[in-house]
């Protein structure tokens, strides 16, 4: 494939990985000049204790944190202006976020919208629409290894009834991605298999991605694969392994840097819908769509060659295995049998959509015009409706 002529790549300056070292965020914000801390969160994480360390270290460090721990999945905008008020009202100057995807889309733009004059949120969405290249200093900390949020400029919010909006800027960048094994131990199997399986479909997309795929992308999502698929089964089936709890993270913290430089497309679009109307985790929206999409796109050449050289990273007996077709059919199998293995849904009708649905899910899938071109196959709506129909 001819890649594009000029390549611009940008990732979070800094990580710091290994068991433990959500303790270090402290030390860290102290030497980055700050005083007084807003730790983004939501109740599951802090009920489950995953704070603990990184309030301990900011203590030692710094004033005591103020913990906003208001976030919900898919976090409306309303939880973005409180979270914002609270910061403002505290007179904070850093951001830590601590949790899933949700937890550091909203820290992200804490961090931006937070200072003096700062941008109204309602000018923010879209690509590149920063007014200002300043924010507060910025720690993410993963506790699933999935969204790949630490090393992203992308935070998605539900806007008014069911609609997600994105804002896309280098802005959001954080300063640091902390990858803490320990914070992953106690996550339930089916949470640990849909983020795993969302972090590999991060990767694949990113590799047939249509029109910014490039040479440092196709790297880390070819590692990305290796490390996931290696992993993600022990992760699920011995959770307190810290070995393969690591490279999941670091699984998805390379495919993380992959998409965020080559978007992802119609196994995403096809996915908001099920999660924004039918409330499912983004990473089972991914997984119940990813094999279908797969099958869609390897229809063409170019996205069924691609497909077939992610083949070894994803499984290793596809090394020098049979034709193009034979290892992309072995792909579409495994994706298959994956979820399955693992105990997640494998069908819509699975999580309670039905046909009558089918008009409004693809409909609003149309509406993903950020991700929609970057497919590899144009989808059109009659392609969307056809998608689901085969998912149900």
């Amino acid at each position: 494939v001819k890649m594009a002529g000029e390549i611009a790549f940008h990732t979070t300056r800094s990580v710091l990985a290994g068991p433990g070292v959500s303790g270090k965020v402290g030390s860290l914000f102290r030497r980055m000049g700050c005083k007084r801390v807003l730790v983004v969160t939501d109740r599951g994480v802090e009920a489950a204790g995953l704070l603990t360390e990184a309030l301990k270290g900011i203590s030692n460090n710094l004033e005591r944190p103020i913990v906003y721990n208001e976030v919900v999945n898919d976090p409306p905008e309303s939880v973005v202006h409180s979270a914002v008020q609270v910061a403002r009202e505290s007179k904070i100057d850093a951001v830590l976020g601590i949790g899933g995807g949700s937890a550091m889309d909203v820290a992200k733009l804490v961090a931006c919208l937070c200072p003096e004059n700062a941008q109204t949120l309602e000018s923010f969405y879209g690509v590149e629409q920063a007014q200002s290249s300043y924010r507060l200093p910025l720690i993410q900390v993963p506790t699933t290894a999935g969204t790949g949020s630490e090393v992203t400029p992308i935070s998605i919010i539900t806007t008014g009834t069911n609609e997600k909006k994105g804002v896309v800027d280098p802005l959001l960048l954080p300063d640091w991605a902390i990858l803490d094994p320990s914070l992953t131990l106690s996550l339930p199997r089916h949470v640990t298999a849909a983020t795993g399986i969302d972090a590999m479909v991060h990767a694949i997309e990113a590799y047939t991605t249509r029109f910014k795929k490039n040479f440092l992308s196709d790297a880390l999502a070819r590692e990305a694969l290796r490390l996931l698929s290696y992993s993600l089964r022990t992760a699920c089936d011995q959770p307190k392994d810290m070995d393969a709890r690591m490279d999941t993270l670091k699984g998805a913290m390379l495919a993380g840097m992959a998409f965020a430089n080559a978007p992802v497309g119609a196994v995403h679009a096809l996915a908001y819908p099920i999660g924004s109307h039918f409330h499912q985790p983004h990473g089972l929206s991914n997984s119940l769509m990813l094999p279908h999409i797969l099958q869609f796109n390897a229809q063409l050449p170019t996205p069924r060659r691609q497909y077939a050289e992610l083949g070894p990273y994803i499984l290793s007996e596809f090394e020098g295995f049979g034709s193009e077709e034979e290892v992309v059919e072995g792909i579409i199998e495994y994706y298959e049998t994956l979820p399955k293995e693992l105990g997640l849904a494998t069908t819509l009708r699975g999580v309670g959509i039905q046909e009558s649905d089918i008009e409004l899910l693809s409909t609003e899938a149309m509406k993903q015009t950020r991700l929609l071109p970057n497919n590899p196959r144009e989808v059109t709506l009659k392609d969307a409706q056809a998608l689901y129909e085969r998912a149900l």
